[in-house]
């Protein structure tokens, strides 16, 4: 599961306290000292409806050998024993079950944060209420489209409408409520209705799932979609996301099931940096002729995919100092070498690969003050602003970091690891 607005935004949700821990990788269970994993129980197979990519194989049936009450508690408790922080019930649909509410409720008594996902179509008010009174922390209610889309996919007509009046009496009680959407090539041009649905309805939260070649899923795989559909799907995402926080939207969105989604977000996120920044500088020096000073040696790989993309007339020269001793910023800036041009009356940007401590740059400026130019400005690829010790007008930061230490795409450990195409935080040995 991957969080998109917590990649993007830095917002903090339930669920990212558990999935991004400063040692998550080191766990051998779970993602935080002293804690068990998120569970996810399929505590029934039975389901009134019959989804053509169910992972189960569902159907509207009693199954034979699934937990008695007592057997279930037994469960919760050694779930509880193990520090679980979160059950999920799941199923088949789990409000089939009559002892669902029981179950839930003992969950909660025993420290363990009880979920839901469900087809939504048995939640009456009555069920919303009960379910938010237990303390079920979040309801996850699955579409796959709107109306017809839906029921085709869900095998029952008026689905929908019976899952839309779920989220509805979730929504009418305060009960927080999100979508479940399993991505496929029936559904794919849903995606934009959907953002605008969740948005018209009042929806916390939405996960975006890719197709599980389980169950009836195994006979979609030639219905899945294109790799390059999912970068679309990936595309739609990201924007209709910083949509809603630019417009001040608390929405959580997520995607599940492909790792590779983040590593398409990470990719995206370096290439619409240097993008969004030369856009901004093409904006506001439109008509300046600016000469961009592009500092080495870290900064030559963010100077050039920069000055690519800037649509205005603009200059680029490299100037040379250090200040860097093994992982540390000394702040020592010696002469600023490789200025051949004249800086009387010039706009300049400094293009700088990471701002950190700010003392060589508020130096490299005071350097830069001696030789006349109208003004200067700041562009860096990264800002730490943990880090900062003096003030300064740093106008273009593409992406602001913790306090780490960061390599690849230009950036150095002791002039090594320059030529990674990527970015990555240098761990110190164990």
């Amino acid at each position: 599961m991957i969080s998109v607005t917590k990649l993007l935004f830095a917002r903090e949700y339930y669920g990212d306290s558990l999935r991004y821990t400063k040692n998550a990788h080191a766990m051998r269970n779970g993602a935080g000292e002293g804690m068990g994993p998120v569970v996810v129980w399929n505590s029934t197979k039975t389901c009134n409806l019959k989804c053509r990519h169910c992972y189960m194989s569902s159907d509207n049936k009693k199954y034979q050998n699934e937990l008695t009450t007592q057997e279930a508690k037994s469960f919760i408790d050694d779930l509880a024993d193990f520090h679980v922080p979160v059950l999920l019930f799941s199923g088949g649909e789990p409000l089939i079950r009559p002892d669902f509410f029981e179950l839930a409720e003992y969950a909660q008594a025993k420290g363990v944060r009880p979920t839901l996902s469900t087809n939504g179509t048995l939640i009456t008010r009555e069920v919303a209420q009960r379910i938010k009174d237990i303390g079920v922390g979040y309801v996850g209610i699955s579409l796959d489209g709107l109306q017809d889309v839906n029921d085709q996919f869900r095998g029952v007509e008026g689905a929908f409408q019976k899952a839309m009046a779920g989220i509805q009496n979730c929504v009418a009680v305060g009960q927080r409520v999100g979508l479940r959407f399993t991505i496929n090539h029936h559904n794919i041009q849903e995606l934009e209705n959907i953002f605008d649905f969740i948005e018209r309805e009042n929806i916390n939260r939405v996960c975006f799932y890719h197709l599980v070649y389980s169950g009836r899923g195994t006979a979609m795989k030639n219905q899945d979609v294109t790799a390059e559909e999912s970068r679309r799907a990936m595309d739609i995402i990201i924007r209709r996301t910083k949509d809603f926080e630019d417009r001040g939207l608390e929405k959580e969105i997520l995607t599940v099931d492909n790792h590779c989604d983040g590593v398409y977000m990470y990719l995206k996120a370096l290439k619409d940096g240097d993008e969004e920044l030369a856009a901004q500088i093409s904006k506001d020096m439109a008509g300046k002729n600016p000469l961009l000073l592009a500092v080495l040696n870290g900064s030559f790989v963010f100077a050039a995919d920069l000055m690519r993309e800037i649509t205005i007339e603009s200059e680029i020269s490299f100037v040379k100092l250090a200040s860097y001793q093994g992982t540390t910023s000394t702040g020592t800036v010696k002469e600023v070498i490789g200025i051949n041009e004249n800086l009387s009356g010039r706009t300049v940007i400094i293009v700088e690969d990471i701002v950190e401590s700010g003392l060589t740059m508020k130096r490299m400026i005071e350097s830069l003050g001696t030789r006349n130019p109208a003004s200067v400005h700041i562009c860096t690829l990264l800002l730490k602003p943990d880090c900062l010790k003096v003030d300064l007008d740093i106008e273009y930061a593409a992406f602001s970091i913790p306090n780490d230490f960061i390599v690849g795409y230009g950036l150095d450990y002791d002039q090594q690891a320059r030529n990674l195409k990527d970015i990555y935080v240098l761990k110190k040995e164990e």
